[in-house]
């Protein structure tokens, strides 16, 4: 069975967003605080233990003053669909 756009779409989001952190210097505790998030929840979304509301990738987004959009653009970069039927 085809993986859907959002299987495949939201864990390179979430490994995008852990690399421009790591990139800024920021600890998750650092991102946690400022987007007044628990540390834990941070740790599952970036350990893809928890799959990340939009509401909780803006508000990581916003705590690493980043855009989410550009991210999630690459991150769609990844997805191809399935061919349609009668398209072999």
């Amino acid at each position: 069975m085809a993986k859907s756009k959002a299987d495949i779409v939201g864990p390179i989001a979430v490994r995008l967003l852990r690399e421009k952190r790591e990139a800024l210097g920021l600890s998750m505790s650092a991102v946690a605080k400022r987007a007044r998030l628990s540390h834990s929840m941070i740790s599952r979304v970036e350990h893809e233990l928890r799959r990340p509301t939009l509401d909780t990738l803006l508000r990581i987004a916003e705590a690493m003053e980043i855009e989410l959009w550009p991210l999630i653009k690459e991150s769609e970069k990844a997805f191809r669909p399935p061919p349609k039927a009668g398209n072999r």
